[in-house]
């Protein structure tokens, strides 16, 4: 199905999970012209954005984030806009800001506002913890409430609205760290590896030469807003619902449900919103692979994006080198075992 063609029948929704399996198929070949590699990258950057959700990209540099972005928002049609974070950075340099103007009768003005950066479909908010918490607030207020105040005047951002933002976790001197209310705000904390030796040594050879070919769009914005209700649609078995708020439930250290090793090693557990989005993800995860429920392993593969950054250890914790992933995966093995 390309951008020209219509979206299926809202009453056929078996058939409208065949078509977005295709278009996602269809979506990963535009994307390798352009990105070696970062399959699960990829994957995860698409359960965000079927699922109404941000993203926060963590890697060192050179790894193609900025880039992967980019050509997302090619493949489906949507405005791009990047943002690069400074300490200097004023939350009016993302929002906008009221110009004085003149107007057509002489010697009168008037402010008009200018918009900024933010008013994109896809935002690429490029190494965000180097802006100062006034300018990371403005672009996270954005993200939760799509709007933007300015001079007294409500401005809604464009829809669909995504924020992707990058983090680089090898340079942390003059920086801003997140704080994990404003963490809690992106669905997924994606982790962006180095690229193995075969893709390595593809890199080397392909993009050495001529300039690479153009992402294809596969996706219209109004087919993008047809599958997104799509995978809210998509149904949960009552026992995946247990399973995922019993994990949840199981990562906060003053819960009755929280194992006696984890109550020494975690400060401060996953809220209710894990487990919209471990539920939302699943769902989209199930719908993109071409599944109409979702699955108890679309739960298990994306449990570490959504709890990583939502469960915070304890100095002891650190000092053993025990970080909030291995405590996630102890965690999936006990459940898995108590079946």
């Amino acid at each position: 199905m390309s951008s020209a063609d219509s979206v299926p029948a809202a009453d056929n929704d078996v058939a409208a999970i065949d078509a977005l399996g295709g278009i996602c198929r269809r979506m990963r070949a535009e994307l390798a012209r352009v990105i070696i590699g970062q399959d699960e990258t990829i994957e995860r950057l698409l359960i965000c954005i079927f699922a109404r959700g941000h993203g926060l990209l963590v890697g060192v540099p050179g790894l193609a984030k900025t880039l992967l972005v980019h050509s997302l928002a090619d493949a489906m049609s949507l405005q791009f806009s990047r943002v690069q974070f400074t300490p200097d950075l004023m939350p009016s340099d993302i929002t906008g800001t009221d110009i004085l103007q003149e107007t057509d009768q002489p010697g009168r003005r008037r402010f008009e506002y200018v918009k900024g950066p933010i008013f994109a479909n896809i935002v690429l908010a490029d190494e965000i913890n180097r802006a100062p918490p006034k300018t990371q607030s403005a672009l996270l207020e954005a993200m939760q409430e799509h709007r933007v105040t300015a001079g007294g005047h409500v401005y809604a951002l464009p829809s669909p609205f995504f924020v992707l933002a990058t983090q680089n976790p090898v340079e942390q001197e003059g920086t801003y760290p997140l704080p994990e209310a404003q963490l809690d705000r992106f669905m997924f904390l994606i982790q962006v590896e180095y690229p193995t030796l075969a893709e390595e040594r593809r890199i080397a050879r392909e993009t050495t030469g001529g300039a690479p070919g153009a992402v294809g769009k596969t996706i219209s914005g109004e087919q993008l807003a047809y599958f997104q209700d799509l995978v809210r649609r998509v149904p949960v078995p009552d026992h995946i619902y247990d399973f995922v708020v019993e994990l949840v439930r199981r990562s906060r250290p003053g819960s009755e449900s929280a194992p006696e090793w984890l109550k020494s090693l975690v400060t401060w557990g996953a809220g209710p919103r894990a487990v919209q989005y471990l539920i939302l993800g699943a769902k989209a995860r199930a719908a993109l692979q071409g599944s109409y429920l979702a699955r108890m392993e679309d739960v298990e593969a994306l449990a570490e994006p959504v709890l990583v950054h939502r469960i915070l250890t304890s100095f002891h914790a650190e000092s053993e080198g025990i970080t909030s992933r291995g405590i996630i995966k102890r965690l999936l093995e006990e459940m898995r075992d108590e079946g």
